[in-house]
């Protein structure tokens, strides 16, 4: 493999897209960000994205350093190398693998972006050195990634791991899916927003959350009040522990992993979130599991993690080809 050979990693959001150069130590060497207007058709942003690319990483690119793509979207498929319908964006299928070699004629790797958060901790955050574990995405809404003995689970179809989507209640809140009590609808960002509106309702403890509207509610000012004391915000995170706690044990059933990784911004609430996960968490574990598995908090800057993710995902495909 070429000397200081990089991977490109992009991460395809629904208001930005992040790409950077990876190397294999887990460097980022440049970074950009490009806002993806998805009203403006897939083909013509993958064209500007491909522009931008040759621009930005001309050199890179004429000394054929860049070995791989790796790209981390919503609703990616493994197998098929396509984006199909993803949420927040107006595209129906695109097939990315295509769209992308046709202006970069490197091996393209495409996953979704829960999964390519878990392949970027395996190689450089809190799961290095392990081959059993599960990554939870707590964002706005809730997902994971699965890797048994070293490997992603994609299932049959590409789409395996959607515990946000597993069923907490089957009465319970909607879900943008279109079942109701899904998992996400609870333990998010947005989940943990209407759990407050509703202890609101139920609890007479006076609050300065009674004063802030919904839309103006963030899971950070919860958190804050939680750490203050307050007893409603305290409440909310006990109830969202407690689901996350219970649904963990649960996917530690059927897959017994080393560890379960918390990621993102719900995450930096601290112990007022993982001490009710923890609790919980061991108090529905088989008794064979208890004690032996670790909830850990990420082990990736946030701010890097998309590009990371993506980077990893190329490298870990190049890999498994020497293989």
């Amino acid at each position: 493999m070429a000397d200081k050979a990089v991977t490109l990693g992009i991460d395809i959001g629904g208001t930005n897209t992040k790409y950077g150069l990876v190397n294999e130590g887990g460097k980022i060497i440049s970074k950009g960000t490009l806002a993806t207007n998805g009203k403006q058709g897939a083909s013509k942003f993958f064209a500007n994205l491909c522009d931008i690319i040759k621009n930005e990483f001309k050199s890179t690119l004429e000394r054929k350093k860049i070995v791989a793509i790796g790209v981390g979207a919503p609703n990616a498929n493994y197998y098929s190398g396509k984006i199909e319908n993803p949420p927040n964006l107006p595209w129906n299928v695109v097939d990315v693998v295509s769209e992308i070699r046709h202006c970069i004629d490197v091996p393209v790797f495409v996953t979704n972006d829960a999964n390519a958060t878990a392949i970027g901790e395996m190689y450089y955050g809190a799961a290095k050195g392990l081959k059993d574990f599960i990554v939870i995405t707590l964002g706005t809404g809730l997902g994971s990634g699965i890797v048994i003995n070293g490997d992603l689970v994609y299932g049959a179809d590409g789409f395996a791991g959607e515990l946000g989507h597993t069923c907490v209640d089957a009465n319970g809140r909607m879900c943008g899916c279109g079942k109701k009590g899904c998992l996400e609808t609870y333990v998010s960002a947005t989940g943990i927003r209407r759990t407050v509106f509703q202890l609101l309702a139920r609890m007479n403890d006076p609050s300065p959350l009674r004063g802030i509207t919904y839309n103006k509610l963030t899971a950070k000012r919860i958190a804050e009040l939680a750490k203050m004391g307050d007893a409603i915000a305290k409440e909310a995170f006990e109830y969202t522990g407690r689901l996350l706690g219970i649904s963990l044990a649960n996917a530690a059933a059927f897959s017994r992993p080393e560890a379960i990784i918390l990621f993102g911004g719900l995450t930096e609430a601290g112990t007022i979130l993982f001490k009710p996960t923890k609790k919980w968490f061991e108090a529905y574990l088989l008794d064979i599991y208890k004690d032996k598995i670790k909830i850990l908090k990420s082990g990736l800057k946030e701010s890097n993690s998309a590009i990371l993710g993506a980077g990893a995902l190329a490298w870990d495909e190049l890999k498994k080809s020497r293989r």
